[in-house]
């Protein structure tokens, strides 16, 4: 008996097996953008509490913590289980992106800009972790350390633009207040960029090196750092003011207004912690908060700025008669 050629299927990837028998629905794909956002803040402020409480060289080495064990042992003590435990938190970290990746793959019909947007997320994981790593090799040089804030803060841009867009639709993004609105809010965007990135400057030539050891640090005054980073964000909370009255005179729409109102708000609060902590010695709790604080300010301007656009939907693909014929002989 002839038999005929053996042929092999199309092979799926873990990720379309799901999205052909999974389909979201708006809420749940919404919570699983958000718990990357939520996750993203915990590992920014826990990896300040690891510094602040002089843990940063707990484990030795990586990606084991000693040389001879990949979990911390009893002989680091407390500093080792800080350290350990927060980078325990980056597999959290890794499930909460990985849901947003599943969540997004499988939504009908498929968004293609949303997962690119869901996979930086993973790749900007691996890519810190890759920094963390060479941060304990180097003896927690200030540089490193500044670089792998900053990039858990692109981690942070990314996933909430993530979360935003499951909002919305896919369509061309379209103004909801005139030119000069916008331009403001990317200013605001701009100079809060660079106020978070002045604050690596006031940490790494500050008195929280990260261990008890002999940490090297930014080679300029912590004082002169500090005043030129109050001098930024007394740019930024001048612009935020400027920009919820601006919003007040153009009519904008309530939903923009009301993230302007919490721009403000998060400024505000987040600059009279500063010059607590400056004026009380910078003790390790109000450090902590205001890195908590900068984190939900940078949140408060991404929304802020994309509320001032919005986009619909893509119209559905219209099936011709030929092409319905042809999925129901199929």
């Amino acid at each position: 008996m002839h038999k005929g050629p053996l042929t092999i299927g199309a092979v799926q990837t873990p990720l379309a097996y799901i999205a052909q028998r999974w389909t979201p629905s708006p809420k749940i794909l919404r919570r699983a953008a958000l718990s990357a956002i939520v996750m993203t803040v915990v590992i920014i402020v826990t990896g300040g509490a690891v510094r602040l409480t002089g843990s940063g060289l707990g484990c030795d080495t990586w990606p084991k913590c000693t040389d001879d064990s990949l979990f911390a042992t009893p002989e680091q003590g407390l500093h080792g289980a800080i350290e350990f435990g927060n980078r325990m938190l980056t597999y959290v970290l890794s499930a909460a992106v990985g849901w947003a990746i599943i969540a997004v793959r499988s939504v009908k019909p498929r968004r293609r800009g949303l997962t690119r947007l869901a996979w930086a997320q993973f790749w900007i994981v691996m890519g810190n972790a890759v920094i963390g790593g060479v941060t304990v090799w180097a003896g927690l040089n200030p540089w490193s350390v500044a670089g792998h804030f900053l990039l858990a803060n692109a981690l942070l841009t990314v996933a909430t633009v993530t979360w935003v867009r499951t909002h919305e639709g896919d369509g061309a993004p379209r103004p909801r207040v005139p030119r000069p609105v916008r331009k403001l809010s990317w200013a605001i965007v701009a100079v809060s960029a660079v106020l978070i990135t002045l604050g690596t400057t006031v940490t790494g030539s500050g008195k929280h090196a990260g261990d008890s050891s002999d940490v090297p640090r930014m080679p300029w005054d912590w004082a002169a750092a500090a005043h030129i980073h109050a001098i930024a964000a007394w740019v930024v909370c001048a612009l935020a003011v400027a920009m919820w009255l601006v919003l007040r005179v153009v009519d904008a729409p309530d939903d923009t207004r009301a993230r302007a109102r919490d721009l403000l708000l998060v400024v505000l609060l987040q600059g009279v912690l500063g010059y607590v902590q400056y004026f009380t010695g910078v003790p390790e709790l109000l450090v902590g908060a205001h890195m908590l604080g900068s984190s939900l300010m940078w949140i408060a301007v991404l929304r802020l700025a994309l509320s001032l656009r919005e986009r619909e939907a893509l119209p559905l693909p219209t099936t011709t008669p030929r092409d319905a014929d042809a999925l129901t002989s199929a």
